[in-house]
């Protein structure tokens, strides 16, 4: 651990993971069983980055009306998606690779998602991620979510390191948005799920692969 350099904050849906595929399973299977219409990928991939309730909200609403039920409809979904959340779902090229890189340069690394807490766990844990973090800080764990900048001031809270510079690393305009907010530089990954062009989400530096992130942290740290 290296206090000088930056503590690196991931997104974890479209940043770390492809989890696309696995939320969509689940997300029908919920819809089928309220006689609703599957969704395909594509359509599932631009409600993503909200959080749970908020994929499950809209995923009825795109399938004719609102949810009656949402919470109970909430913890059917968290249950069957926790026990099936890396059917598909797989790390993006080079995190693996480029994670190792910055535990032996010394950087802190922690998570914060808006994904619930349990899965998010459950998929870094199944995909062999896990014990590169500090922290896990999923979107029930506080009680603010991104994009209130208090999701990533809260996380350097909880791993006592106020006052010490970080870095934000994600997909989505929440994760520019919390960032900005948290006066906190801000890398965006341009293959993830978002439904506005990356390049206009406002990042201080925009990268097309994971492989490029080194350089990237380097450049905001120098």
């Amino acid at each position: 651990m290296n206090n000088d350099l930056p503590i690196l904050l991931f997104d974890l849906d479209g940043t770390l993971v492809h989890t696309a595929p696995d939320l969509v399973a689940t997300l029908n299977t919920i819809l089928l069983r309220n006689d609703r219409e599957p969704l395909p990928l594509e359509s599932v991939v631009k409600l993503v980055g909200d959080g749970a309730q908020a994929l499950l909200d809209r995923g009825f609403r795109e399938t004719g009306a609102p949810a009656e039920n949402l919470d109970a409809l909430l913890g059917d979904f968290i249950e069957i998606y926790s026990n099936a959340a890396t059917v598909h779902s797989h790390p993006f090229p080079n995190v693996i690779e480029v994670l190792e890189g910055f535990l032996e340069t010394g950087h802190r690394m922690a998570v914060c998602t808006n994904k619930p807490q349990r899965p998010s766990e459950t998929i870094l844990r199944n995909l062999g991620l896990i014990d590169f973090f500090d922290l896990i800080v999923g979107g029930d764990r506080l009680a603010v979510r991104k994009p209130d900048s208090k999701h990533l001031t809260g996380t350097l809270e909880l791993m006592n390191a106020v006052g010490q510079s970080a870095i934000m690393i994600g997909d989505s305009r929440n994760d520019v948005a919390s960032a900005r907010d948290a006066q906190m530089p801000v890398i965006v990954v341009s293959y993830g799920y978002t439904t506005i062009p990356p390049a206009e989400l406002g990042g201080d530096i925009l990268i097309d692969q994971f492989s490029d992130l080194p350089a990237a942290v380097s450049r905001l740290s120098a």
